[in-house]
């Protein structure tokens, strides 16, 4: 007998993360739902290329009701949670907006989904509730301790999922994954930014002396690593998901601009952002021993074909450019 292939349900699945995720999964013979309120930061665009392969429901995920009804009508199997205000820039200057959909919209995703009985919920949380460290790697059992608002609403969904856990014996799995980049990122991010900077003819910013560290992760490197936690990941656990491409700010410019075939001096330093952590840097070996998962896109070739399809799909970014300047004014 063929098995029936699992239904997935994927909030903010028309963001960047969860674009290339739910187009993973319909390359893989899934037909998924998708929840998104489309945000600024939220496009249809990005699933263009799979136009016909799921269905969508524009929808805020703190609204009960309209939850309710969606989850009665889809009898989802596996939820796979990504919807959440992402912007550390934004989260300072306006704290609200995060605590709402990023703590109480997880919360009531994760009660509907209980009511549901769905057999897995995966959270997408982010290596920024570990806050900094100066030298070594976080593992999963790291402490926890945020730095910025964006930050501790992540830490705090991410609590709350371990207590659905121990609590209510919820079938849920966290993902903690590093920075991600990519194309069809929204550019408010250091390389999305940067080379959208560059197209409109600007210097990039960047804060205080470049010093600050990332692990970059192209996105469907995450997205691969995410759906290898879901076939073989197991219920009640944590796991880090990084690249150990690790590179300063300032060096990551410096090779974007290389990448980009500009001038070397396109950047200017700007005061540093306040609570800025230095440094990032993720031990994922827990992830690859289980799923066999391992990143394919060294940060050289991931940039190279970042910047092919900005060249390629400048109308995109360029339609961004009023909102960023209002951000950076």
């Amino acid at each position: 007998m063929r098995k029936r292939i699992p239904k997935i349900l994927v909030t903010g699945g028309a963001g960047f993360i969860g674009s290339a995720f739910v187009r993973l999964l319909i390359k893989n013979g899934h037909q998924p739902v998708i929840l998104d309120k489309l945000t600024y930061a939220g496009d249809l665009k990005r699933l263009d290329c799979v136009k016909g392969s799921f269905k969508f429901y524009k929808t805020d995920i703190c609204d009960k009701k309209k939850l309710r009804s969606i989850f009665r009508k889809v009898k989802p199997d596996i939820v796979v949670h990504f919807a959440a205000e992402s912007h550390v820039d934004r989260s300072i200057i306006d704290a609200s907006v995060f605590i709402e959909t990023n703590v109480k919209g997880t919360q009531v995703v994760m009660d509907e989904s209980r009511k549901q009985n769905i057999k897995k919920f995966i959270f997408i949380s982010t290596d920024e509730v570990y806050g900094e460290i100066a030298c070594g790697k976080f593992s999963e059992n790291s402490q926890i301790k945020p730095s910025s608002p964006y930050a501790a609403s992540k830490a705090a969904a991410d609590l709350l999922v371990q207590s659905y856990i121990r609590t209510n014996n919820f079938p849920a799995i966290i993902i903690r994954p590093s920075n991600n980049y990519g194309p069809w990122q929204y550019p408010e991010k250091l390389i999305s930014l940067s080379i959208l900077r560059i197209f409109d003819g600007a210097n990039i910013p960047v804060y205080g002396k470049g010093q600050n560290s990332r692990e970059w992760l192209y996105v469907d490197d995450c997205a691969l690593g995410i759906l290898k936690v879901i076939k073989k990941g197991k219920l009640g656990q944590i796991y880090n998901l990084g690249s150990s491409q690790e590179c300063k700010n300032i060096d990551t410019i410096k090779l974007l601009l290389k990448t980009l075939k500009v001038s070397a001096n396109r950047y200017e330093f700007v005061k540093d952002r306040p609570g800025h952590d230095l440094r990032y840097c993720l031990d994922s070996k827990k992830l690859c021993r289980q799923t066999g998962w391992k990143p394919q896109v060294l940060l050289s070739r991931g940039l190279k074909l970042t910047v092919d399809w900005s060249v390629q799909n400048r109308y995109w970014l360029k339609s961004k450019l009023g909102q960023i300047n209002k951000l950076y004014k």
